[in-house]
């Protein structure tokens, strides 16, 4: 069945950090583009980023220089590494697998992140 579990969410304080974790159920990696995406309160779920199977990444704008996204291929694990977090990163953090127009699984619980002092 497929299935991706987010984790690694809290409560942080602006400029902290924290590393957000997504286990998938099989090896998908090497088959689907996986995204870590967003959605806070009132607003649209939105790509951070994402990383093909080739290993190129791509990200927001007011996430670049500060998130990276990695995988582990033999762990069939998929990270968020989120660095000098803001306010505005506040929200709930999804994973997920996109081929084309297809998605890898139904949305998930997510992950909440926040970002207060």
């Amino acid at each position: 069945q497929a299935q991706l579990v987010e984790s690694g969410g809290g409560l942080v304080q602006p400029g902290g950090s924290l590393r957000l974790s997504c286990a998938a159920s099989g090896s998908i990696f090497s088959i689907y583009t996986m995204g870590w995406y967003r959605q806070a309160p009132g607003k649209q779920r939105e790509l951070v980023a994402d990383i093909t199977s080739g290993g190129s990444t791509n990200y927001d704008d007011s996430v670049k220089g500060r998130f990276t996204i990695s995988t582990d291929n033999a762990k069939n694990m998929m990270y968020l590494h989120m660095n000098s977090l803001k306010p505005e990163d506040t929200a709930v953090y999804y994973c997920n697998g996109r081929r084309g127009s297809r998605w890898y699984t139904s949305w998930g619980q997510g992950t909440q992140v926040t970002v207060s002092s």
